[in-house]
């Protein structure tokens, strides 16, 4: 490469590594690589150049190499929600199926507004030898292609079509995905030409850069007008969502509720914000949620929103609260702030309530208000504790969440997603200690659990080594991806992963039976295309993939094997079967509206849709 007084002569691949090793952000105080690396897959697309760049930064930019890339964008957006979103990991993949395989999860990480670097293989920008290998074509615009549909997943989407952009193109998706309103995932397509042309690049665009995250200060009319209302309630809860981590505000979050009695319940982004101790935690709100945080949720005057994107999830499709309940919501985010007639405070969550404890001064909830909050939650908990408890009966999601809970350690994380998991764990996991549970219900995506696990390890390895990441597993989840066992062998990052085995997507089927509907083609005995169901020897399977596995019968068993798992020092897969229709948990639910059959034959049906439909005039309108 050449060189001049004032600029450097790189490919743009080379630029755009050289670029991504010289960025650095400040977190506590300390410095820090803004980038941890990145996931990659090579193919036609991008190996000779961008492979070639990457080879220079094996060091500062270290490279995991993915089975799959749907996995590797889950895994990226894990470790970029373990780091609260202050790093991030990008993902490369070869252009066609290669790209287009991280479609999901870039909306995964678009839902969650996780940040994730994407550089992508693209098409000739000359099309000297179009049509080539793995190229859509479309005959009417030569310049569409895969690339575009992420248009759709990302929040910052751009086509190099010049070595010179990549000036503006990468300093706009860092500044992206490091804002606190509009973080998500950043889509970079390189065409396999323009990946290897060079240019005369400014080195002052290569030296070291310091990033600090963006604290909005709220607007003082927004807050003058949310202090007046919140002075006025008689019932006032606070919902504490992923946001409040997100701006490390759990400090603040606990303060004011304690400062002025004020009960809180989380989100399901949100558990972890406070322990399960605190004598102001009410529980879990919503569909997946506790009855202790719906009963205050639906009684409640005033609601406070701190960083929560009112997902259906927590507001029972918006049956959870009472219809003339006033909402204050403080988020980064202005799309969220003003979320059903909110009384927005765009801002952040921190200054935020700073900024409402200076107005509120001594302001407490009534003393009865907040005794009827944890009287209510002392009755959940006694409904926990035996719902997770072991007895005569078959086999359970909430026994084996049980078990773990009582013999990890506080700085455990636990990864679930889709399923039947997110609500079994959001309903009876007892938080041991703040930020450790990553439940993705965001996406609600099948196979984030042993690849988000996978990522989750390799950030927690970097802060707290001597922790475990623990993975709740359906069976269906493992059999949709599983090759990241192999992942965290080879990269030795232990995982310690529970593979529940309920014969199907047991859930699903749960749904399916409660709308009125026969048990069909969720289960695999009730699948007509299976003559004979039989069961997978997933303790094979995974001891294939290098991992150390077992399978027990009981919660018993589970207990002796996963103290096992935690003194062993690679990746240890307990399997055990649960039941598919016995042990759910059926209290703690709200209303949460799904379509069933305006008309049928079926009368199980047409009962079930207007049992359904009877909850409906609870629904608050989004106006």
């Amino acid at each position: 490469m050449n060189h001049s007084a004032d600029t450097v002569r790189l490919t743009v691949a080379q630029a755009i590594t050289r670029y991504l090793a010289a960025q650095y952000i400040e977190i506590d105080g300390e410095k820090t690589r803004l980038c941890g690396g990145g996931f990659g897959i090579f193919g036609h697309g991008n190996v000779t150049c961008l492979g070639e760049a990457l080879f220079d930064h094996k060091d500062a930019l270290p490279l995991y190499r993915g089975q799959n890339e749907q996995s590797m964008g889950f895994a990226a957006a894990a470790y970029a929600k373990y780091h609260l979103r202050q790093r991030f990991m990008f993902c490369t993949a070869s252009a066609g199926p290669g790209t287009a395989n991280l479609l999901t999860s870039a909306a995964l990480a678009h839902a969650n507004r996780l940040p994730m670097l994407m550089l992508c293989g693209d098409t000739f920008l000359t099309r000297l030898p179009d049509p080539v290998l793995q190229q859509l074509e479309h005959f009417n615009n030569p310049t569409f292609g895969v690339n575009d549909a992420f248009k759709a997943v990302s929040r910052y989407w751009d086509r190099i079509t010049h070595p010179a952009q990549i000036i503006q193109s990468l300093p706009a998706a860092i500044a992206t995905m490091l804002d606190p309103a509009d973080c998500g995932p950043a889509f970079i397509g390189l065409p396999q030409d323009v990946q290897g042309w060079a240019y005369d690049y400014p080195v002052e665009m290569f030296e070291e850069k310091l990033h600090r995250i963006r604290r909005q200060a709220p607007d003082t009319r927004e807050v003058k007008e949310a202090s007046a209302l919140l002075k006025t309630a008689k019932r006032p809860v606070i919902i504490a969502g992923g946001g409040v981590q997100y701006s490390k505000a759990v400090a603040e979050l606990t303060a004011f509720a304690e400062a002025h009695q004020i009960p809180v319940i989380e989100t399901i982004a949100g558990r972890a914000n406070l322990t399960n101790e605190h004598d102001l935690n009410i529980g879990p709100v919503g569909v997946t949620g506790s009855n202790s945080a719906n009963t205050i949720a639906e009684e409640a005057d005033v609601i406070l929103s701190v960083g929560c994107r009112l997902q259906d999830f927590t507001t029972g499709s918006w049956t959870a609260f009472a219809k003339d309940a006033q909402i204050i919501s403080l988020n980064a985010g202005r799309h969220d702030a003003g979320k059903h007639r909110s009384l927005p405070i765009v801002g952040d969550a921190k200054l935020g309530l700073l900024a409402l404890e200076k107005k509120i001064g001594d302001y407490k909830a009534p003393e009865s208000w907040t005794t009827h909050a944890q009287a209510e939650r002392q009755t959940w908990d006694a409904y926990v504790a035996k719902n997770v408890a072991p007895g005569n009966r078959p086999n359970s999601y909430a026994q084996a969440i049980g078990v773990v809970n009582a013999l990890c350690a506080p700085r455990d994380r636990v990864v679930a997603a889709a399923g039947g998991l997110p609500a079994e764990v959001t309903a009876n996991w007892r938080t041991l200690d703040i930020g450790t549970v990553d439940v993705e219900f965001g996406f609600s995506c099948m196979g984030y659990e042993i690849a988000g696990g996978w990522g989750a390890r390799i950030a927690q390895s970097e802060v707290e080594p001597d922790q475990d990441t623990i993975v709740f597993c359906g069976d269906g989840s493992y059999l949709l991806m599983n090759s990241d066992i192999y992942s965290s062998v080879l990269t030795r990052k232990k995982l310690i992963i529970l593979v529940l085995d309920n014969g199907g997507f047991a859930v699903i089927n749960k749904l399916q039976n409660n709308t009125g509907n026969e048990s069909f083609n969720n289960l695999f005995a009730d699948t007509p295309t299976v003559p004979e169901a039989f069961a997978v020897d997933f303790e094979a399977h995974a001891r294939s993939m290098g991992a150390e596995a077992e399978t027990v019968s009981n919660p018993a068993e589970l207990g002796e094997a996963f103290k096992r798992a935690k003194a062993a020092d690679k990746t240890s897969v307990i399997v055990m079967k649960v039941d598919a229709y016995e042990g759910w948990t059926n209290e703690g639910h709200t209303w949460w509206e799904v379509g069933t059959p305006h008309v049928t034959d079926n009368p199980k049906v047409k009962a079930a849709h207007e049992d359904w439909e009877s909850s409906r005039s609870k629904q608050r309108k989004g106006v």
